[in-house]
């Protein structure tokens, strides 16, 4: 037998899931997220090698440092951006495939604080995909002064991180970007395409500063450094999938509403953060992806600006934000909270066909004395099937509720089913049934001991 793919968690919520086996898919969808007891994997401590017996391979396939998940594994708690979260595990291997947009600085920064927490060795367990195109300093600066632009030209901005990442996918759409392998061939031809590049955005962006030999020297430095991580992240894939029995799972960053083409347009992110991107964005073939797993809160939540029809911008909102801790990893933003709307999810499972659910932060509601849950749009009156393109559309659809009793009782010491209170099991059937997919795990704290799993 081959290797199974494991699957994709793909994030359903307003926020920034031939002869081989399957590819588990998973994308983040909570800031609560638990890590799955380490998997045996024999590798050697000097370059990762997927042809041992068995092993575990965790992987990103797009975004960047955009997007931000704190997991909490014994106690501590970690915060990953552009570092796929199963870099804990030091029995797997993680990989930063073709689609993700990486900022070196950032990489490197982000992996210092948490050694700091106890991360070890995780240059021996990282690959990243030769393919995978580079974020530099005055990609973010562009990204700041587009925002700018855009608040004095419409009077409104799209609200990103300004880590760089939609201009440094324009440069990749008008191939003009440069990619790892880039960086680790002819440092020359590398220098003259960074000096172009740089200054076609300078004659774009006239205040734009660029520190072309500074930068050029630090890009050096890194080269050396990733040198040893990287790989043909196609063959590698590939490799992986067909060669000894391992678990492989690929793990979303931004949220289905975030989709370039299937989210909130404009106010999304720069890639396809649902299961197609994953195809794309590892070099994966449609027929090893496997179960697709969406990870929602038992809430909504949205981090900046965008159509959000449930939000509850009253002191129900702020009770949201206040026990559920509702601050973006990434930017500190506080996130905008809301009842859980079921067309979202619909509309994601729509896209995405999730095999099932985890239900996060069940907890965060046990103060409820009654809970609403969106369960349909109307339009002018006519209830509509669908989830609106259009933002201005979306901004005047009246949302149908219903209404829930509350259970009012602790969740946070619940470690099975049975030990839920009967109402809170309502409340996860109810979501099951409206939705029409399973919900397989439920997050009713930020331990790992505190994912209940359902089957």
């Amino acid at each position: 037998m081959h290797s199974q793919l494991l699957g994709m968690v793909q994030r359903a919520e307003m926020q920034r899931p031939m002869g081989t086996e399957r590819v588990e898919l998973m994308e983040m969808g909570s800031r609560r997220l638990h890590q799955s007891p380490p998997q045996p994997q024999l590798m050697s401590t000097q370059s990762p090698n997927m042809h041992r017996n068995g092993g575990v391979l965790r992987a990103m396939a797009k975004g960047g440092n955009n997007a931000g998940h704190t997991v909490v594994v014994d106690g501590k708690e970690y915060d990953f951006h552009l570092l796929p979260s199963g870099i804990i595990n030091s029995k797997a291997l993680s990989v930063i495939g073709n689609g993700v947009v990486i900022h070196l600085p950032g990489l490197f920064e982000e992996a210092e604080k948490n050694e700091k927490k106890g991360l070890k060795d995780w240059e021996k367990r990282l690959i990243i995909s030769d393919r995978a195109h580079i974020v530099f300093d005055f990609h973010q600066a562009v990204d700041g002064l587009q925002e700018v632009q855009r608040q004095a030209q419409e009077g409104k901005n799209i609200g990103t991180t300004k880590k760089g990442i939609g201009p440094t996918y324009s440069s990749k759409a008008s191939r003009t970007g440069l990619r790892i392998c880039d960086l680790l061939a002819d440092f020359k031809d590398f220098s003259m395409r960074f000096k172009n590049l740089a200054q076609q955005y300078q004659a774009m962006f006239p205040t734009l500063e660029v520190d072309v030999d500074g930068q050029l020297k630090k890009l050096k430095e890194y080269a050396e450094r990733i040198r040893p991580m990287v790989r043909d992240g196609v063959y590698f894939m590939y490799d992986a999938i067909n060669g000894p029995p391992k678990k492989i799972l690929v793990e979303g960053a931004n949220a289905a509403l975030l989709d370039i083409d299937f989210g909130t347009y404009p106010f999304v992110t720069s890639s396809n953060c649902t299961v197609g991107g994953v195809c794309t964005g590892l070099g994966i073939p449609p027929l090893n992806i496997g179960d697709v797993y969406g990870v929602v809160k038992a809430y909504t939540t949205r981090v900046g600006i965008g159509a959000f029809p449930t939000e509850q911008l009253n002191e129900v909102g702020e009770l949201l934000q206040t026990r559920g801790h509702e601050v973006g990893v990434t930017t500190g933003r506080k996130r905008r909270c809301g009842w859980l709307d079921l067309v979202i999810l619909r509309y994601a499972n729509m896209i995405n066909g999730f095999t099932a659910f985890a239900l996060t932060k069940l907890d965060i509601l046990d103060v409820m004395d009654e809970i609403k849950v969106g369960v349909s749009y109307k339009l002018n009156g006519k209830k509509i099937p669908y989830f609106p393109a259009n933002m201005d559309v979306l901004q005047k659809v009246e949302v149908e509720y219903e209404k829930l009793p509350g259970w009012k009782s602790d969740t946070s010491t619940c470690r099975k089913w049975e030990d839920l209170p009967v109402k809170a099991q309502n409340y996860i059937r109810f979501v099951e049934i409206h939705v029409g997919v399973p919900i397989k795990w439920v997050g009713v704290g930020k331990a790992r001991e505190s994912m209940i799993q359902l089957f």
